[in-house]
């Protein structure tokens, strides 16, 4: 890499780690580190919560995806408009609208006020174990970037200057520092991608008599794919916006029930179709340059038995001039680790409120609450080591997001529907659907057994939960939440 684009980079990653130092003098208590002092607007949430939700993982996985299915692709993202909504109407008036959960700060405690603290404990170690999967995602995304794009850098090395960079700002700055730095970096993305990437990347493969001569016609359409892989997609992607730990937080951080209900209809626009198909675009450009033979440099072989991942680092290695080359680098670094800190926030916060149960949140004041703050940077700084660990075991980004989502998703969202739309849940119904549903699915997932129809595993999960949850209510029908609350269904 060139000089100037490094010393690009270099004063990008600077500036990141300079919001985290100027929110550490900031923060006084665990309401500013959890949840921003739930006093944050629409626009800077909305941002924060696309930039959260696609990020890194997505913008590589969906680069991915065009590399091999082309356009179609893009209705992955499609889950996350239909799921931002749907959490706008269903959900956000019941947790945002109820003074029951008016001062909480993570997900796990809804099923506290409920169910009781054993449920909201199981519902903190499944949380805390998904969102570790899931920032480990995002670091190996972030390395796979870097060692496909700076010339010598070793892929171990990326990660740990990856999960340096995001666990030094995330650990020092809190939720405040997050939501103002994925809304500077959703901004650098979209521009960079918009006003950078795709433009100087058609261009450099030819235009489009070049795309329609080097690729099949099928990846130039919008109906090349399965329904099986919708189904999928939908099982797994659109119920983490009920029971996604970064969205709780942020739902809390917003002022009041209109700006949350705004900032996510925002967030969906902005998923489907504007990056959904901004992603899906350079990695079919990707694709298109590949098969021209343009990576022949790099020693990538025949384009079948190229990580279609890789396909994207290499373009804009490949096309991108002195200058731009480190503006582009920047704008995806931007979206990995603006997920990469939400969900590092979220696992310490799962650990240390609803794991460890330690005192001296909200409630507390002074040298308590000083307390509590520093020993959450200490959980998140762990978390953060760990989570590198994870992702230099691991190979294929959009794999480990996905296992990180349907763990979650079939372990909480029965359990989480029933707190909120049922009379006859009981603790035990919602402990045995969290076990039964989260084993099936992981279990599925490490036996490579093959399913029906090619559907995933998260879908006998989910199906799993819902039955023993009924049945364990039936069976015991009285139920008493954790201070014996009763919630508005």
């Amino acid at each position: 890499m060139h000089f100037i684009d490094l010393s690009i980079f270099v004063v990008y990653m600077a500036v990141m780690v300079g919001v985290g130092v100027y929110f550490y003098r900031k923060n006084q208590s665990a309401d500013d580190y959890f949840v921003g002092g739930r006093r944050m607007g629409s626009v800077h949430v909305g941002l924060s919560v696309v930039a959260t939700d696609v990020g890194g993982g997505f913008s590589i996985g969906l680069g991915g995806l065009g590399f091999i299915m082309g356009l179609s692709g893009s209705w992955m993202l499609f889950t996350g408009l239909l799921g931002a909504w749907l959490s706008a109407v269903f959900l956000i008036p019941k947790v945002k609208g109820q003074a029951l959960f008016a001062n909480l700060q993570t997900f796990p405690q809804v099923f506290g006020k409920v169910y009781g603290p054993k449920v909201a404990l199981v519902a903190g170690i499944i949380s805390a174990v998904g969102y570790l999967g899931f920032t480990s995602s995002q670091i190996l995304a972030g390395a796979k970037l870097a060692s496909g794009t700076f010339v010598g850098l070793d892929h171990q090395v990326a990660l740990w200057v990856m999960g340096a960079v995001a666990v030094v700002y995330t650990v020092l700055g809190g939720l405040k520092a997050v939501i103002l730095t994925d809304t500077v970096q959703w901004i650098i993305l979209i521009l960079g991608l918009s006003l950078v990437g795709i433009p100087v990347s058609y261009f450099a493969v030819g235009g489009w008599a070049s795309i329609e001569a080097t690729l099949a016609p099928e990846m130039l359409r919008l109906d090349h794919i399965r329904w099986q892989q919708v189904v999928n997609w939908g099982v797994t992607i659109l119920p983490i916006w009920f029971v996604g730990m970064t969205l709780y937080q942020r739902i809390y951080a917003c002022a009041d029930e209109k700006s949350a209900k705004r900032a996510w209809y925002i967030a969906g626009f902005l998923e489907w179709p504007v990056m959904a198909f901004m992603g899906v675009s350079l990695g079919l450009l990707a694709r298109v340059a590949a098969e021209q033979g343009l990576f022949g440099y790099l020693g990538a072989g025949e384009v079948a038995a190229m990580d279609p991942e890789t396909g994207l680092p290499m373009l804009l290695r490949t096309v991108l001039p002195v200058g731009l080359m480190g503006v582009m680098m920047s704008a995806y670094f931007s979206a990995i680790l603006s997920t990469a800190d939400s969900c590092l926030m979220a696992a310490s916060g799962n650990l240390m409120t609803d794991v460890a149960r330690v005192k001296g949140g909200d409630a507390a004041a002074g040298a308590a609450s000083k307390r509590f703050l520093r020993r959450s940077q200490v959980v998140t700084a762990v978390v953060g080591v760990v989570a590198v660990l994870l992702a230099s075991q691991m190979t294929e980004v959009l794999s480990l997001m996905l296992y990180s989502y349907a763990f979650m998703v079939s372990g909480l969202l029965v359990p989480l529907l029933g707190a909120l739309y049922s009379k006859r849940g009981t603790p035990t119904a919602a402990l045995a659907a969290m076990v039964v549903g989260g084993g099936t699915t992981l279990g599925l997932a490490v036996s490579g057994l093959p399913l029906p129809l090619g559907l995933d595993g998260n879908l006998m999960g989910l199906s799993a939960a819902l039955v023993v949850f009924v049945a364990v209510s039936l069976l015991a029908p009285v139920r008493r939440g954790g201070g014996g609350e009763e919630v508005r269904r």
